[in-house]
């Protein structure tokens, strides 16, 4: 059974495990919590892929925030110390996971609004090379140290993006130049737009579970 000293977590164990256990850490949305994705190893069906839930650190209006909203963009100000922080605490849980036995490559990372900054900036500098990193309407910080700030190992992860030409909160043409950018700097990267605003739509969790699996099978 996994566990973290650093986060309030929820461990759900794979329906069937494999000869070594895979996976998936969440990192939820503003004013969320781990509960919002309790729904995921139902939807996703993925049997050999166990799943850790974890809560930002910083109390929001009932729910849990990784750093100060500014609304992305240019507006970082506020946010750099959370984000900082935030960092500090998921390499923290990367090292916590592999101390348990976890392979780098059975390591998944997957985010949402927030969460998907947190999870692609921990990808961007991981001192490993990790089983994946997928990210949900959010956006890129801190791109003006890119590329480098990679890790060694930055351009061996994969990455899958996805986002709303809706996005109320997170323009598409804003977050579509970012990872163009990082696209450009040989990362491998799939970014994927949706006809949505800021959720996730059952098609795209179809994708995300397509993906998902040809990253549980390498």
């Amino acid at each position: 059974m996994l566990k973290t000293d650093l986060f309030r977590y929820k461990y759900i164990p794979a329906r069937q495990p494999g000869p070594q256990e895979k996976v998936l850490v969440v990192f939820h949305g503003l004013g969320d919590s781990l509960n919002g994705f309790t729904w995921m190893p139902q939807e996703l069906r993925l049997d050999g892929l166990s799943y850790l839930l974890v809560n930002a650190p910083d109390e929001y209006y009932g729910g849990f925030s990784w750093f100060d909203f500014t609304g992305g963009g240019q507006e970082m100000e506020n946010a750099v110390p959370g984000i900082l922080r935030s960092r500090k605490m998921i390499q923290g849980l990367i090292a916590e996971l592999l101390g348990q036995g976890i392979k780098p490559a059975n390591l998944i990372l997957f985010g949402f609004s927030q969460g998907c900054l947190m999870a692609l900036d921990a990808g961007l500098r991981a001192d490993v090379v990790l089983g994946g990193v997928c990210g949900v309407s959010g956006w890129v910080a801190f791109q003006e140290e890119y590329p480098a700030a990679f890790s060694p190992h930055a351009r061996l992860q994969e990455f899958l993006v996805t986002h709303g030409l809706r996005d109320p909160l997170l323009p598409f043409d804003r977050v579509e130049t970012q990872y163009a950018f990082l696209k450009a700097q040989g990362l491998h990267l799939t970014f994927k737009p949706y006809d949505k605003d800021h959720t996730i739509l059952p098609e795209e969790l179809r994708d995300i579970r397509n993906w998902l699996m040809l990253r549980m099978s390498e």
